[in-house]
C-alpha cells in the first residue's frame, strides 16, 4: 500500500465515521452545480425575471456562508456534530424533492436558503471532524473528503441534463421567437452567475410545460442513503434515543487488538485525552471571545488571518472563474461558438475532480506546505500565460484544464499545513471555511462589476491579481509559521510533526 501500516490502522479504526464524512460532502457537492443549468427551468416554473431569479443565487451562497459560520457550534461533542449532519444531509434530500413545488421565487429563495445552511453546516463540521480524528495525518483524508465535492458537483448537471427543456418552457405567442435564443441562453447559464443575461427576454405568462422535476426527484433520491449512512453511524455510537441502552458500544476487534498489545509511542500520543476546555476548533463566535487571546503571540493571529486571506483568494478564483469563463470565451477577440464555449465550465469542474482525486496519493509523500506552494505558483502562471496567449482558444482550453488541477487541493492542503502550525489549536478550521467561502461570494460580485465596466478582458487581468495576492498571503504565512513559537520539551507531543492531543484524536470518541 501506498501508505504505512500506522495510517493504514487508523483509517481501519475510524473506517465508518470517515466514510460517512466523505458522503455527506457528496450531497455538498450536488447542492454546487445544478442552480446554473436547471435556472432557465426554474424561472419559468417561478414565472420570475432574471433579477428576480437572482435572489436564489444569493440567498444560498449568503445561508452557506453564514451555516459555514454557525457549523462549529455543533462541533462539542460528537452526537451534536452526528445529528447536526444527519439534520443537514437529510434536509438536501428534501429541498431536492420540495423544488418542484415551488411556484414562487420567493418560496424557491427560501428553499435555496435552507440548502446554504445545511452546506455550510457540512462544510465545517465534516473538515473540523476529519482533522481531530487524524490530526497529523488529516491531509490525506481532507484530499479525498474535497474531491467527494467535485463528484457531486459533476453529477448533479449531468442528472439534469436530460430533463433540461430543449424549446421555451412556457407556451405563448412570442414562443417562437424565444425558442430560437435557448440554446444560447442554457449556455450562458453557468454556476454561480445568472447576471449577464438581464438583456434576454422570454415570456413569463402562459403554460408551463418543463420536466425539470423529475431531475430534481432523481438527485433527492440519489442523496437519500446519506443521511441513512449518518443514522447508521449513530446508532452504531448508541446515540439515537431510541435504540440507547445503558451499555457501551464494543470495541471493535483491532481496537481490541491494539487494546492488548504495549503501546507506541504514537498511540500513546492519541490515548491521552485533554480537558476539554482547552480544546480548539471552536465555531467562530467562541473564537471571537477575548478570553481566547489572552497570552497568544501576534504570530497566533497572523496564521489564522493569512491563512484564510490565502483561500480568501484562491477559493475566490474557483467562484468567479466557473461563473465568467463562458462570457470571456463568447466575447472578442476568441468569439468563441456557444456550443463550444458551454464546455469551459464543466472542463474546469471536471479537472478540478481529477487534482482532488490525484491529490489523495500525492498528498500522503509530500507535505502541505509544498502542495500549497506548487498550487499558488501554478495558479499565478496559468493566468500570466492565459494573458500572453489571450487570442489563442486551444490555450484557453489547456489553460482552463491546468487552472482545475492548481486549485483543486488548495483548500485541504491548506487546511492540514495551517492546523500543522498551530498545533491543533486555535481555530484555524472555522476561520478558513469561513474565509473561502466569504471569497467565493464577494469576488464573483467584484468581478461581475469590473467586467461590466473595462470589459471582458479584465476577467484574466483580475485572475493574476487574485493570483499574485494569493501567492504573496502564503509568503507571508511562511514567514509567521518561521517565527510561530515552538513548543517547549514540557508540552510534550504538540508539534507541527507530532500533533497535540485533543479531546477527538486517534480513535472515534464521543
Amino acid at each position: 500500500m501506498w501508505w504505512d501500516e500506522r495510517v493504514s490502522a487508523r483509517f481501519r479504526r475510524n473506517l465508518q465515521p470517515t466514510l460517512t464524512y466523505w458522503s455527506v460532502f457528496f450531497s455538498f457537492g450536488l447542492c454546487i452545480a445544478f442552480l446554473g443549468p436547471t435556472l432557465l427551468d426554474l424561472r419559468c416554473q417561478t414565472q420570475s425575471s432574471l433579477s428576480q431569479i437572482t435572489w436564489v443565487f444569493f440567498s444560498q451562497q449568503f445561508c452557506l456562508l453564514l451555516g459555514s459560520c454557525l457549523g462549529g457550534v455543533f462541533k462539542r461533542t460528537l452526537s451534536q456534530s452526528l445529528f447536526a449532519l444527519f439534520a443537514s444531509s437529510l434536509a438536501i434530500s428534501l429541498v431536492f424533492a420540495i423544488i418542484p413545488l415551488c411556484h414562487n421565487v420567493v418560496v424557491l429563495a427560501v428553499v435555496m436558503a435552507v440548502a446554504g445552511l445545511a452546506m455550510g453546516c457540512i462544510d465545517t463540521i465534516s473538515n473540523m471532524q476529519l482533522v481531530k480524528i487524524y490530526q497529523k495525518d488529516s491531509a490525506i483524508f481532507l484530499q479525498a473528503l474535497h474531491f467527494f465535492v467535485g463528484f457531486g458537483a459533476l453529477v448533479s448537471p449531468l442528472i439534469a441534463d436530460p430533463f433540461l427543456s430543449d424549446t421555451n418552457c412556457i407556451l405563448s405567442n412570442s414562443t417562437a421567437n424565444a425558442s430560437s435564443n435557448l440554446p444560447h441562453i442554457r449556455k450562458s447559464l453557468v454556476p454561480h452567475h445568472p447576471g449577464n443575461l438581464s438583456h434576454y427576454d422570454l415570456p413569463m405568462k402562459g403554460m408551463v410545460v418543463t420536466r425539470v422535476s423529475y431531475a430534481f426527484w432523481i438527485m433527492a433520491l440519489i442523496n437519500l442513503p446519506v443521511p441513512i449512512a449518518v443514522f447508521f453511524l449513530l446508532y452504531k455510537e448508541r446515540m439515537v434515543p431510541c435504540f440507547t441502552s445503558s451499555s457501551h458500544p464494543l470495541l471493535p476487534a483491532d481496537e481490541l487488538a491494539m487494546e492488548a498489545r504495549p503501546m507506541e509511542k504514537d498511540d500513546l500520543s492519541i490515548s491521552v485525552q485533554r480537558p476539554p476546555a482547552a480544546g480548539g476548533h471552536d465555531d467562530l463566535f467562541s473564537c471571537c471571545q477575548s478570553k481566547n487571546f489572552r497570552g497568544a503571540s501576534y504570530t497566533y493571529f497572523a496564521v489564522h488571518i493569512t491563512g484564510a486571506l490565502v483561500l480568501f483568494m484562491t477559493d475566490g478564483i474557483v467562484g468567479e472563474y466557473s461563473g465568467f469563463i463562458y462570457s470571456y470565451a463568447v466575447e472578442e477577440p476568441l468569439s468563441v461558438v456557444h456550443k463550444v464555449a458551454g464546455y469551459l465550465p464543466s472542463l474546469f469542474w471536471g479537472f478540478i475532480t481529477l487534482g482532488r482525486l490525484i491529490s489523495i496519493p500525492i498528498s500522503y509523500r509530500m507535505k502541505p506546505a509544498t502542495m500549497v506552494f506548487i498550487n499558488v505558483v501554478g495558479v499565478l502562471l496559468t493566468f500570466l500565460l492565459l494573458l500572453i496567449f489571450s487570442r489563442s482558444v486551444v490555450f484557453l482550453f489547456v489553460g482552463t484544464a491546468s487552472l482545475g488541477l492548481f486549485l483543486s487541493s488548495t483548500f485541504p492542503s491548506m487546511l492540514a499545513y495551517t492546523e500543522d502550525i498551530l498545533q491543533y489549536k486555535g481555530c484555524a478550521t472555522t476561520v478558513l471555511v469561513t474565509g473561502a467561502g466569504i471569497g467565493e461570494m464577494v469576488l464573483q460580485l467584484l468581478v461581475g462589476s469590473i467586467i461590466h465596466d473595462q470589459g471582458s478582458y479584465s476577467f484574466l487581468v483580475c485572475g493574476m491579481i487574485f493570483g499574485g495576492l494569493a501567492f504573496t498571503f502564503y509568503a507571508f504565512l511562511l514567514f509567521f509559521h518561521r517565527m510561530y513559537p515552538k513548543p517547549s520539551p514540557e508540552t510534550g507531543d504538540a508539534s507541527p510533526d507530532k500533533p497535540a492531543v485533543t479531546e477527538d484524536t486517534g480513535q472515534y470518541q464521543r
